[in-house]
Order: C-alpha cells, then sequence, then structure tokens
C-alpha cells in the first residue's frame, strides 16, 4: 500500500500546489484518499528485509540508507549449509550421506563450525546494490513523506470487516463494529461499523487478508489459481556483542538445519543490530512446526552461535509468507477495487524477494488511477485492465515472476529435489524446473504416529497427548525432547522462553471491544482432528488445548501472523481450497516498530 500512496500523492498537487486532479466533490480540491490500518501503527507487524530496492529507488531516486533508521546497503552476501551437529535432524538417506561425505573429506571442503559455505550463488539470489532494512522503520519514514503532502489520510487501528458490494461492484468498505464481545455480540458501548463509500477501493491487506478472502469468495480466483504453498517467517531483532565481526549490510542464507526444510536468514543493520530468523514452509510435513523452538536451535548452531553469543534480543515477530506467486494471483482487478502487494501473487518464489514487487504493483496502480482520473473515465474493471493489470504484466514483476513460477514445484518432494529444480529455473529464466503439485495441508500432513514411526511408539504419543492436555500445553515440547533434541538453555537475554519473547520482544497489546478474529467454524471437525496443527504453529501461544478437542483462542497473545489459517489440517467441508479456521478481521497484535 506504500508504493500506492507514496506515487499517487505526488501525482495529486502540482509543484506550486494547486491540484493537478479536482474532486468532483469537493471544489479545487484533490480527491479524498483514506487509508485504513489494521495494526496500532503503520510501523507494527512488519519484517526486516533485503531487498534489490529497484521499486523503491524509483520512488525515491535520491534515496540514502542514511535517511532510514536501521538502514544499510548491501556489503556481503553468503548462503550456507548448515550439518546437524545434534544428531535430531530428520534428514533424508541423501542429506545423511551428504553430510558424511562432508565430514569424511572436511579437508577437500570448506567446513567449518558445522557448515559449509557455498563459493558460488547463483545470480538470481543476489541482491547487489541492494538495501538492509527493517521494514518497520522504512514505513514510518515513508509514511512520513506521503503525509506531508497533505493529500492522503492514514488511519491506523481502524481495521476493515467487509467490503460494501452492490451489483458486483465494491462500492467502498465497512469498518468493524466496536463494544462487542468475542463472539461478536453487541455489548455496552456498541457502536456499529461505519459504511465508507469511495470510487475506487484499493485491497493491500496481504496474504490472508480477511477483505481479500471476501473478494476471491465473491467473484472467485483465475481458472487453475490457489494458493497452497505457504510459509510462517518468525525472526528476532538483537544487539550484537560489543566485539562482534559482521559488518553492517551483511546478508546470511542458510539452508540444512534445524531441518531440512526449514531456511535461515541474518542481516545486519547498523550499530551492531541484526535481524535474524527462520523460514517454516508448508511442503515441511512435521505435524508439530513449531516455529520459535526451531529458531532457538537454529541461533544455537555453531556457524551462528559464535556471531549470536552474548546478544540481547530487542524486538520479536511472526509473519505468514504467501508462498504461491503467480500461481496465488487473484482477480486483479473489477467494478471499483483492485488489488496490490503480496496479497496480489506478487511475490517472486525463486529470489525469495516480495518487498520490492508488491511496492511496484502499488506504484503502477497509482500511475494507472491518475491517468483515469484525468481522463474522466470511472473506474470500472475494462478500463483498470486496460491501465492497471496491462502495466503490470509488461513489467519486470510479471516477467520475472513468470521464470519463478514453478521453481520450487520440485520442494512438493523432497529437499533436495527441490534444490536442484530452483537451481534449474534460475539458470535456465524458468525454461527447466522440476515438477511438484502443491497440494493443501489438510492431505499432505501426516498423522503424529505416522510421522513419529520408528522414532516414538504410538502408545507412548497417545501418553504425551494427554499430560500435554492435561496441562493445557502443546504437544511439541514433549515430542522433541523425546526425538533427541535438547533443552534450550535459556539465558534471560536472547534465549528465553516463548511467553517472556511475547513480553520482552513482541510487545502485544489486543484492545477490549472487539470480536475475536480467530474462530473455529466446525467444533465437530476440530473434535475429530488428530494432529492439531493450529496449536503447535501459533506463533504468540495464542492457541491452546480445549474441552472437547476445541482449541481456545486468546486475541491478547495473537500477534496476527495468519499460520493458524493455512495450517489447519481439516478441510472446510464446502469448500476444498479453504480449512477450518476462519482468520478475520481484527485489532491489537506487535507494539514494536524495529521488525
Amino acid at each position: 500500500m506504500a508504493g500506492f500512496l507514496t506515487e499517487l500523492s505526488k501525482g495529486l498537487v502540482n509543484p506550486d500546489g494547486t491540484p493537478a486532479v479536482r474532486s468532483s466533490v469537493l471544489p479545487d480540491m484533490p480527491p479524498q484518499v483514506l487509508c485504513y490500518e489494521r495494526a496500532d501503527d503503520i510501523g507494527f507487524g512488519v519484517s526486516g528485509v533485503v531487498t534489490r530496492a529497484r521499486g523503491l529507488r524509483a520512488a525515491f531516486p535520491d534515496l540514502e540508507p542514511k535517511q532510514i533508521p536501521m538502514a544499510a546497503s548491501v556489503t556481503e552476501e553468503k548462503v550456507a549449509y548448515l550439518l546437524d551437529p545434534i544428531g535430531a535432524s530428520r534428514r533424508s538417506w541423501a542429506l545423511r550421506a551428504t553430510d558424511a561425505c562432508i565430514r569424511a573429506f572436511k579437508g577437500l571442503a570448506p567446513l567449518e563450525h558445522e557448515a559449509v559455505e557455498l563459493p558460488w550463488t547463483p545470480p538470481f539470489l543476489h541482491k547487489n546494490d541492494g538495501l538492509v532494512l527493517s521494514m518497520g522503520q522504512f514505513m514510518q519514514w515513508a509514511g512520513a513523506q506521503i503525509q506531508s503532502t497533505g493529500t492522503v489520510q492514514i488511519w491506523p487501528g481502524t481495521p476493515v470487516a467487509s467490503p460494501l458490494l452492490e451489483r458486483n461492484q465494491v462500492v467502498g468498505v465497512r469498518l468493524l463494529d466496536q463494544g462487542v464481545d468475542k463472539q461478536g455480540l453487541p455489548g455496552e458501548g456498541f457502536m456499529p461499523g461505519m459504511d465508507i463509500r469511495a470510487a475506487l477501493t484499493v485491497v493491500g491487506d496481504g496474504p490472508v487478508g480477511s477483505i481479500g478472502q471476501q473478494l476471491d469468495e465473491h467473484f472467485g480466483v483465475p481458472q487453475g489459481h490457489q494458493s497452497r504453498d505457504w510459509a510462517v517467517g518468525m525472526k528476532f531483532v538483537v544487539d550484537l556483542p560489543d566485539d562482534t565481526r559482521l559488518k553492517a549490510g551483511t546478508v546470511l542464507h542458510t539452508f540444512g538445519f534445524p531441518e531440512p526444510e526449514i531456511f535461515g536468514f541474518l542481516y545486519v543493520h547498523p550499530d551492531r543490530i541484526a535481524s535474524l530468523g527462520i523460514f517454516v514452509p508448508s511442503w515441511f510435513d512435521s505435524p508439530v512446526r513449531t516455529s520459535y523452538r526451531y529458531l532457538q536451535h537454529w541461533m544455537l548452531h555453531p556457524y551462528l552461535w559464535r556471531h549470536l553469543k552474548g546478544s540481547k534480543l530487542r524486538s520479536w515477530g511472526a509473519k505468514t509468507l504467501g508462498e504461491s506467486g503467480l500461481r496465488g494471483e487473484p482477480r486483479l482487478a473489477g467494478n471499483g477495487f483492485a488489488r496490490i502487494g503480496e496479497g496480489s501473487g506478487s511475490t517472486n518464489v525463486l529470489t525469495g524477494s516480495g518487498v520490492d514487487e508488491a511496492w511496484t504493483t502499488g506504484a503502477q496502480l497509482a500511475q494507472a488511477v491518475l491517468e483515469l482520473l484525468k481522463a474522466g473515465k470511472p473506474f470500472s474493471q475494462e478500463n483498470l485492465e486496460q491501465t492497471y493489470v496491462k502495466r503490470r504484466r509488461s513489467s519486470w514483476v510479471e516477467t520475472e515472476g513468470r521464470v519463478a513460477e514453478k521453481s520450487r514445484d520440485g520442494f512438493q518432494k523432497g529437499v533436495v529435489r527441490g534444490m536442484i529444480g530452483m537451481a534449474l529455473a534460475g539458470l535456465t529464466n524458468g525454461r527447466l524446473t522440476l515438477s511438484g503439485e502443491p497440494i493443501p495441508p489438510y492431505r499432505r500432513v501426516p498423522t503424529l504416529e505416522n510421522y513419529y514411526r520408528g522414532r516414538i511408539p504410538a502408545e507412548e504419543i497417545a501418553r504425551l497427548r494427554k499430560e500435554c492436555a492435561i496441562k493445557g500445553v502443546s504437544l511439541q515440547g514433549a515430542l522433541m525432547h523425546r526425538c533427541g533434541w535438547p533443552s534450550i538453555p535459556y539465558d534471560g537475554q536472547l534465549l528465553v522462553s516463548h511467553q517472556d519473547a511475547l513480553l520482552l520482544g513482541g510487545k502485544v497489546q489486543a484492545p477490549p471491544g472487539y470480536a475475536d478474529h480467530v474462530a473455529f467454524l466446525y467444533p465437530r471437525l476440530c473434535a475429530e482432528c488428530g494432529v492439531r496443527i493450529c496449536i503447535e504453529v501459533c506463533s504468540g501461544q495464542a492457541i491452546t488445548p480445549g474441552d472437547q478437542g476445541v482449541p481456545l483462542f486468546d486475541r491478547e497473545k495473537c500477534v496476527h501472523c495468519g499460520a493458524c489459517y493455512w495450517n489447519c489440517s481439516q478441510a472446510h467441508p464446502e469448500n476444498p481450497e479453504r480449512m477450518n479456521i476462519a482468520f478475520r478481521s481484527g485489532t491489537g497484535g506487535l507494539h514494536s516498530a524495529e521488525n
């Protein structure tokens, strides 16, 4: 949305301050532009990134990293394969053989600190001339540029409940009801959500946004498109030790540990600050794919711990990433609405780039809007497709997205196959890939008994499940301990409990008077579920075991990462592309602008 508002705000007025485009309602004024933001600040709940910054530099030609807090130019890039120093990781025979060969011939392979730094990195992974950013800090900086023009109003802490639909046209939005209980029933101080009518409604609500979901349900998605590939990214922002050797602009990416399917990153900002974390993908077929515990084991790997020992947690966060790319592209435009950003299928799943693409799609829509306003044309589907969609189809976002479209399909059949498929796609510009059909989680996630067959007897799993249900805690800790994962040596600084991370680094808050935004649609399906990934994967421990097998949801702990939405292992009875969890508009979440 920031790319859209930046480009639009610059085009609504002339250099002398007079309107370049005049409102049809207010004489001698530019059109009114309102932006409603769910989070309590425009810098809350987003993530640290490394980006090539092509779209950002096009919007700000004179951009210097020193203008933005925590920004740095990329100075060094490394990719490392992490071996398993513990012996608890579930590795295929091929990876175990690879690890054995690396250790046996360590004189020939550059093995240090239980890791091998790749001597050559494919060009498509490079972020040459790019930027390391805290998106929270960047959004606050960009927001100040936008609002200084006086042409845009931004309303944080104002969730949108639904689009207003009239005869298959979006005519505005309805804000969330206030003064209601957790079930949405009116209470003291009830105030129904206000209807805001608009000539054009721009939707940029991310990969699990409620408004995007409702538009998909009403208008459908293009034939052959679906969103089945996801990842949850969890990260820390830390103060590195005084004697750190890592320089600002350093970019490290890892793979291979704590599980082969999990990728890691470490980006260094100025002043010894670093963003670091892991991505846990939907094709990691574990019914206990807990991000927080795996993040701690990843930090403790010798390759990383040599840099992180003595660090201190500043902030913490998590979010869902849409990993379907162009395959997950919805209807980009319709009568009275257009969609931009990550929720519009712009993420490049080959290069792992999303910010630059999302920003550019917003700028493309802004250019189209200005063109239509100056021509006096309505925001019809036909006009938006001839301006916005046409721009997008002829841009680098589309061209590179086509190269990446099938690049990760190989991961559906294994990590080694997936890595080979990515390399083939990147080196041949998408002409060669390895096949593998993305399938919904409920069709691919095994039962606990099947997943741990040969490692934990079914009777022991039943006992552990019962014990954890009595304690009201998730099952992952007991199962990981049983499989040989050691306890985390808490130090009160960087290695802290999950709940302490919420308090120290997450700063999670949720105002009263709003309905729960996570709901379990069919309790019967929850009771029948033997996996309950929603509990294990919840980034904020907001979902816990409940009576009769139906999980409990605590809005006060939710960080709005959306992982529960796509990790549900029970299909919706009426729509096989949806699961049994509703993820709706809601308030609260992270209160840190460093994420």
